[in-house]
């Protein structure tokens, strides 16, 4: 039984000095519809993939549609595999990396021998499907990466137990300031799509004489042609009260679209009172988007808030540093993981060796 066990733990270092792992990222099913969350997780798993690394894309039922229709296709290269009616070849040096919002697919995997990660992307999500008194440490998921400090700081009042990392996400390149001359059109995001339909159905009953905008619900559309929709837009509108990072608001910085948005429940580290109008009442918000569109109208737009909405742009991460810190991280979980092993393997060896 030991000779057995002492040859497993030789065949996990092996691996894992190799590489021959496999990382199995979770995903939900966003049926086609364009989702900042899911494109991280593609791109972190596409990143690993060019490093050696086996990386799998998890889903749960067969008919998953994929990201094809607005990601890039070199995204769907990636090894897809379902959940439903299948038994996972996972082994103990597999990474096994489950989003917040799936506590139920963690309670599912906790038995299996691999590493177990959260990814959290939104703190609201991360006791959704758990059970009352239920936590990720008790399910075997010792670690968490999240996308900013003051995640982590509202993550682990919480979860405790858990060591945590920060990946921060990078706004992609095609996200670029437009030649021509914005129209008098109002780009719109929000978490709640009733939001979206409030605000546009309030504005044009308050202020009928403005008719003549128009409102462009820019949510569900692929990266590529949000990233050019939004270059009509002379104003961008933002509501995710609940949002952990805010890649709108980048996004539409970049392309050099002033945001008018809710200050979130927790406040993101890139936002100041001079890189867009923020307001914390999402009753008063068709006000500000007249008063803003007045002084639009009139020229009268403060030069400043362009310039701090570049500065802010500028201390972002950029795609390469993005993948520099997730190769930089993986390879310390494998790391980590091989000198688990080697230290198994030594109190294994002498145990035997004292045996005999």
């Amino acid at each position: 039984m030991a000779d057995q066990k002492i040859e497993n733990l030789k065949n996990s270092i092996d691996k894992l000095k190799n590489k021959n792992i496999r990382i199995y990222f979770f995903v939900q099913d966003t049926k086609g519809n364009p989702k900042a969350s899911i494109f991280y997780i593609y791109h972190l798993a596409l990143t690993l993939k060019k490093q050696g690394y086996e990386s799998i894309i998890l889903h749960e039922k067969p008919d998953y549609v994929g990201v094809s229709g607005w990601l890039d296709e070199e995204y769907m290269t990636i090894t897809h595999m379902p959940i439903e009616g299948q038994n996972l070849a996972v082994t103990p040096e597999d990474l096994l990396i489950i989003p917040e919002l799936f506590g139920f697919i963690m309670n599912q995997v906790t038995k299996l021998p691999c590493g177990k990660i959260v990814l959290c992307q939104s703190y609201d999500y991360l006791l959704e499907t758990l059970q009352p008194g239920e936590s990720w440490s008790q399910l075997g998921f010792l670690k968490c990466i999240t996308t900013s400090e003051a995640q982590k700081d509202v993550i682990q009042t919480i979860m405790r137990g858990i060591s945590f990392d920060i990946l921060e996400p990078f706004i992609p390149d095609y996200f670029s300031k437009g030649l021509l001359p914005p129209k008098p059109i109002i780009g719109i995001h929000t978490r709640d799509p009733r939001d979206t339909a409030n605000v546009i159905k309030s504005f044009y009953l308050k202020f009928p004489q403005y008719r003549w905008v128009t409102f462009r619900d820019l949510r569900n559309m692929s990266n590529k042609d949000f990233s050019f929709a939004i270059k009509d837009c002379f104003l961008s509108v933002w509501i995710d009260e609940t949002g952990g990072y805010g890649t709108f608001p980048l996004e539409s910085m970049k392309t050099g679209v002033p945001v008018l948005g809710v200050v979130p429940n927790v406040m993101p580290y890139w936002l100041n009172t001079e890189n867009g109008v923020w307001i914390n009442n999402k009753i008063q918000i068709t006000d500000f988007i007249a008063d803003f569109l007045q002084n639009w109208l009139e020229d009268n737009i403060k030069e400043t808030l362009y310039v701090e909405m570049d500065k802010t742009v500028q201390k972002l991460p950029t795609m390469e540093s993005f993948e520099n810190k997730a190769i930089e991280l993986f390879n310390s979980y494998v790391d980590l993981r091989l000198s688990l092993f080697e230290e198994q393997l030594e109190k294994l060896k002498e145990t035997e060796e004292y045996a005999n």
